[in-house]
């Protein structure tokens, strides 16, 4: 099974070497001018970021001018393998608004940790930029209302890094699923089980490493002492940065169970889980959890574990839609439809697994671009798309946090009648720093 190790893996190394611009899986030729080149500037490049752009670069007539991160250490390693991929080095900047303030740049990638994606976003469409924004769309409920209100009113192009909406074999997975064949839908199963994810050590607090703007690093979070468990990839294991498996696997699979069933609202959730494998680890969010979502006609469950790959239908991760004629199980590497029996006939035909290309980020990529040129905003993974499944994944966490089950109204964007919830939607901003409004 694919898991996000070997992705990052795949993905980050087709950004070295001189041999980039030959190997362009998903050629663009109508993009831009054959005379113009479509610029990016990405800002935070450690990880995600960084295959991001080279899914960008893999597209023609594409450079990167400019990159920002607060770790120069990174970008200092970043900017030499974008220049030997590019063959000229981007300007570098270490505050993302100076960054947003380059002439050259058209288009900007956003692949920080979580609690950063709402300021670069909103102040990325004020300046009139583009933007490929990484999942999940933000860090809280009303992040995600205030980046979908700014992308609508700058009429911004925006594609979120939720990159299985383009991929092929995901795509004709729902296509079945619309289909009707499976009959009635009752339960959407979604689910990340992740063996490689290991305990996150206990380590002391300490200096930040030399060449880390560690404040601004932290941002509008709450201020805390550096400490190595609280950076770079592990920061997803926090609130104030993040919120764990919940939503950084979430985000990928919750979508797809959305995407199925025409992408709903829930009516109410409820959580169970903790720090059950790992309670002395150093991670906050829940190694073990389930969140059960009401629809209307159906329920949807989320269910993830860290350390263990035991997942359903012998996968780690994927989808379930249980049908009354069959279920369809979709995950990274291909889709099946498993049919139910009576008196000992299949109610529909078996599906054999239908694999996967692998090339999903691309044609994510593709579709932005596309976007971009046609000026056309109804992308696949959209600002709307995006939003409805961010908030989806946040109630999973507010609910284990609550410890109840909550009602849903999505029209006001509030839990009903029950302001300890509503506590969870707004984020509190550590000064300088300030919430936007739009």
């Amino acid at each position: 099974m694919t898991n996000r190790r070997n992705f990052l893996k795949s993905t980050t190394t087709a950004a070295v070497g001189l041999s980039l611009a030959a190997t362009m899986p998903i050629p663009i030729s109508s993009c831009v001018g054959a005379n113009d080149k479509l610029r990016c500037g990405v800002i935070g490049i450690n990880g995600m970021g960084f295959a991001d752009l080279a899914a960008f670069l893999r597209q023609k007539n594409t450079e990167c001018v400019a990159i920002c991160d607060v770790d120069s250490n990174v970008m200092n390693k970043r900017a030499a393998e974008t220049e030997k991929a590019q063959g000229f080095k981007p300007k570098l900047y270490s505050d993302y608004r100076k960054l947003l303030e380059d002439k050259d740049v058209d288009v900007v990638i956003i692949g920080t940790p979580d609690h950063w994606h709402c300021l670069p976003m909103v102040e990325a469409c004020q300046a009139g930029k583009d933007v490929y924004c990484e999942k999940p769309l933000g860090n809280s409920i009303e992040e995600i209302n205030i980046m979908e209100r700014a992308a609508n009113k700058y009429k911004t192009v925006v594609q979120v890094g939720m990159w299985q909406r383009s991929d092929p074999h995901w795509m004709a997975a729902v296509d079945f699923v619309k289909s009707g064949k499976l009959g009635k839908i009752r339960t959407v199963r979604t689910w990340a089980y992740q063996g490689w994810m290991e305990p996150v050590p206990v380590k002391p607090d300490s200096e930040a490493p030399a060449g880390v703007d560690y404040d601004f690093w932290l941002g509008p979070a709450k201020k805390r002492p550096f400490n190595p468990n609280r950076f770079h990839f592990n920061f997803r294991w926090y609130y104030d940065y993040a919120g764990g498996l919940m939503t950084d696997w979430g985000v990928h699979i919750i979508d797809y169970g959305l995407f199925g069933m025409g992408d709903p609202s829930p009516k109410s959730v409820m959580s169970m889980g903790g720090k059950y494998a790992y309670p002395e680890d150093a991670a906050e969010t829940p190694d073990t959890l389930q969140a059960l979502f009401e629809f209307d006609g159906h329920t949807m469950l989320w269910d993830h574990g860290t350390g263990i790959d035991g997942g359903y239908y012998g996968r780690n991760h994927g989808v379930g839609f249980v049908g009354n004629n069959g279920t369809l199980v979709v995950d990274r590497d291909g889709w099946e439809v498993i049919p139910e029996r009576k008196k000992n006939a299949d109610l529909i035909e078996r599906v054999p697994l239908q694999k996967g290309t692998g090339k999903g980020l691309d044609y994510h990529m593709a579709n932005f671009i596309e976007g971009v040129k046609d000026r056309n905003r109804n992308l696949n993974a959209s600002i709307e798309i995006a939003a409805n499944t961010a908030r989806v994944a946040h109630l999973g966490n507010i609910a284990l946090r609550t410890g109840r089950r909550l009602y849903w109204d999505p029209e006001t964007s509030k839990f009903i009648n029950d302001e300890e919830a509503n506590k969870f939607l707004v984020p509190e901003y550590r000064a300088p720093w300030a919430l936007p409004k739009i």
